[in-house]
């Protein structure tokens, strides 16, 4: 029995297996960079970036100090923007409450010109008259400073005809100097 340690020191056979091992892990880290070499270096650039990038934000942050001063003075401009935006809110609303009624007020009475028209349609046809004439006779009646007295439609005045009383346009007479004639029936005289 040996005094000295109670185990094997180091010889020949735990150098050959660390050797070994080294070899392995440099074939295993080359196979894994030659099948994934290049996601490796794009996933290496893309997190170099990313590191850059909140750097940058970090530093161009302000001190504590100044965003607690800008923190007392927030609530009060936050209160009264929201006080301002809701009374432009109430503005805009009451203007369209307003447009709405008027444009209800017009339905209204366009409705009750429309009845008060069939009414009146209804009662020259129960009368035998022609509907259409007194519809005429009630928008007169209905514009301001038409005369009621006169219910003659207007005659309208003398025009000239666009082309004479004798022309035909299958006669081929009347036209001027423009005139078609049909070619000749046949064979081309042609080639």
């Amino acid at each position: 029995m040996e005094l000295g340690g109670g185990g094997p020191g180091p010889g020949p056979g735990q150098a050959a297996l660390g050797r070994g091992g080294l070899e392995v892990l440099q074939h295993t880290v080359s196979s894994l960079l030659s099948s994934y070499g290049w996601y490796i270096l794009l996933a290496a650039v893309a997190i170099y970036l990313l590191v850059q990038k909140i750097s940058q934000g970090l530093a161009a942050r302000p001190s504590g100090q100044a965003g607690a001063a800008d923190a007392a003075v927030e609530p009060d401009v936050v209160v009264r923007r929201q006080e301002a935006l809701a009374a432009a809110r109430l503005r805009m609303q009451e203007e369209l409450n307003a447009q709405a009624e008027r444009y209800k007020e017009k339905q209204r009475q366009l409705e009750e010109e429309k009845r008060r028209q069939k009414i009146a349609m209804w009662e020259s046809m129960q009368e035998g008259k022609s509907y259409k004439g007194s519809l005429k006779l009630n928008q007169q009646e209905v514009e301001p400073g038409a005369s009621t007295s006169s219910a003659v439609p207007k005659s309208k005045p003398n025009k000239k005809p666009l082309r004479g009383s004798g022309y035909n346009p299958l006669s081929g007479e009347g036209g001027g100097t423009c005139s078609w004639r049909p070619g000749r029936r046949g064979p081309s005289a042609g080639g």
